[in-house]
């Protein structure tokens, strides 16, 4: 049985949690955050900490979920990993590209696992999109568009995230996963071409990729508005378009009717607006699955990471 440690009871631990309580070979055991408050709920089947150092000396751990703020991940990953103890890190690695051979350098020195949780790469729906293009079931690819659109985030922790240094806004916030799933599927674009629009209460960004025989829009947004977080994509091949919004991903061929793909049915309020949980217990499942049999995770690698990290640095 796999015992795991996650720092940082925020936002985003509200998926993951979950998702490790329902694991048959891992236990969640300890939960780490500044704020007592946060781990509240826990405190009578977790044991709690507000320092992690405390939890290092305290607890013999075979992994660690890092869901703390982004410009945390790099150094409290390779706090981990020194110890030996392997590390699924929520997205992105780093605001640095410098910092993903720093990280896997540790990792590999000490002979331990290390994943990005870059969460499309799990994500059914994302996944259903990844088959139909590599297996040319619709034909090639002419052109496509990518939408992550939120409202701006007023729920951080010491409002980190209207921070850009520490969180880097819109591009390594939300775009992030959009590219991050575009370099995964079709590699590094030959050109890009970027609009912004940036301000103290919002951000929002449009970017056009360019593959030479085709090109992907992708339009993501913190607004000053309180709109509710919305994604989705639409991609138009040569023998059918497939849309997937509002939960349903449906193919619309050129010839015949409309085929529903997949349509989400598990979902979670909160106030981050998670819309499914399966995702995240997806990249979970297989990241210990990678630590259960000594496997270094293929699924996310690190050139990838730096192509990513490179692209958003032209929205600097």
């Amino acid at each position: 049985m796999l015992k795991v440690g996650l720092i940082g009871v925020g936002g985003i631990s509200s998926a993951h949690i979950p998702a490790w309580e329902n694991m048959d070979n891992a236990e969640l055991v300890a939960l780490c955050d500044v704020r007592p408050e946060q781990m509240e709920k826990y405190k009578d089947t977790k044991r709690c900490y507000t320092n992690v150092l405390d939890m290092f000396e305290n607890e013999e751990l075979d992994i660690i979920d890092i869901c703390l703020p982004t410009y945390l991940h790099a150094d409290y990953s390779i706090m981990a990993m020194e110890r030996g103890i392997n590390v699924l890190c929520e997205k992105p690695i780093s605001l640095c590209a410098d910092d993903v051979k720093r990280v896997y350098d540790v990792a590999d020195k000490n002979n331990v696992c290390f994943m990005v949780a870059h969460v499309l790469r799990f994500w059914n729906e994302y996944e259903i999109l990844y088959s139909l293009v590599k297996n040319n079931t619709y034909g090639k690819v002419l052109s496509g568009s990518m939408f992550r659109l939120s409202q701006c985030p007023g729920w951080s922790w010491d409002n980190w995230m209207k921070d850009e240094n520490r969180s880097g806004f819109v591009p390594f916030d939300l775009h992030i996963h959009d590219l991050d799933f575009l370099v995964y599927m079709f590699g590094k674009p030959q050109s890009v071409t970027n609009y912004r629009s940036k301000r103290e209460d919002q951000d929002y960004i449009s970017a056009t990729y360019n593959y030479g025989d085709f090109f992907i829009n992708c339009e993501s947004s913190w607004y000053a508005g309180s709109m509710p977080f919305s994604a989705g994509f639409r991609f138009q091949f040569e023998k059918a378009v497939v849309c997937f919004d509002d939960g349903e991903l449906i193919a619309y061929p050129v010839e015949g009717e409309a085929i529903h793909l997949a349509k989400q049915t598990e979902s979670t309020e909160g106030f981050i607006n998670l819309s499914d949980m399966g995702p995240y217990a997806n990249e979970i499942i297989y990241f210990a699955d990678c630590v259960l049999n000594n496997k270094k995770p293929e699924k996310v690698q690190p050139d990838e990471l730096e192509t990513v990290i490179n692209l958003l640095d032209n929205f600097k």
